[in-house]
């Protein structure tokens, strides 16, 4: 066997999991990625990969999420065909999202493309596949946690209780804020002890609002061990009643 059929055996066994990437696409991605190319030769790039179905078309569609152009007209336009071409590469897309939502400063395309892909706990299972790469510690841009979280809210399921209930302890306020809607939406009591220690500690009035409230329309018993601080450190308006019941005044 020559060095060229050597390569190319490699190159053929190497693709064998998907459709063989279009030989121009790194090129493609190039101009995809480019907001100062012209609007004609950009989206003329976007239609070409929107066509290959392959994970390696899907990557360079993902670049036209990262930045926005005037006319918003336009920018929409262009937004909307390389979605259309990510979410028509499929099971393909699946590890390009995941590895475009490590640097993304929003999940809200990589998010719509995952639900229009996959059934619904497939989807929540991707959901806690990009959550668990995050901690409670501060981060510089917090808002694909938040999303995140805000988008497991009330898909009930004990992973996603489990996944989401740390983050009631998140350096970040809006972050601990939805955390606070995605546990109380499992509907489970388990978690009472959780968001009554979170109450505890909370310094936010608007986080301690809807813990409090929360905690009164669901009218969980307060653990005996937390019923005390729970007691002192509830807001103006809440009340522990004769049953250890948060009550709203």
């Amino acid at each position: 066997m020559g060095l060229f059929d050597f390569l190319k055996s490699k190159t053929s066994a190497a693709q064998d999991d998907g459709p063989a990437p279009d030989k121009n696409v790194q090129k493609l991605a190039r101009v995809i990625g480019d907001k100062h190319a012209q609007t004609y030769d950009r989206m003329e790039a976007i239609q070409q990969a929107a066509g290959l179905g392959s994970s390696d078309a899907a990557t360079a569609l993902l670049r036209r999420f990262t930045y926005y152009i005037e006319p918003s007209i336009t920018d929409q336009e262009e937004k909307e065909v390389a979605f259309r071409g990510v979410v028509a590469a499929g099971e393909n897309a699946i590890q390009p999202i995941r590895d475009f939502c490590v640097r993304a400063e929003s999940l809200t395309y990589p998010m719509k493309i995952l639900m229009e892909i996959l059934p619904e706990e497939g989807y929540v299972d991707e959901l806690l596949v990009l959550l668990k790469r995050f901690d409670t510690d501060y981060i510089k841009n917090a808002e694909p946690k938040v999303q995140l979280i805000a988008a497991l809210e009330g898909r009930r399921r004990d992973d996603v209780l489990e996944a989401v209930e740390q983050f009631l302890e998140d350096f970040d306020e809006p972050v601990r804020f939805h955390a606070v809607a995605s546990v109380f939406s499992q509907d489970s009591e388990s978690a009472t002890a959780a968001l009554c220690r979170t109450l505890i500690a909370e310094e936010s009035v608007r986080v301690k609002n809807r813990l409090a409230d929360g905690l009164a329309n669901k009218k969980w018993s307060v653990p005996e061990d937390l019923r005390a601080d729970t007691g002192r450190t509830l807001p103006s308006g809440y009340r522990l009643d004769g049953a250890q019941v948060v009550k709203s005044r």
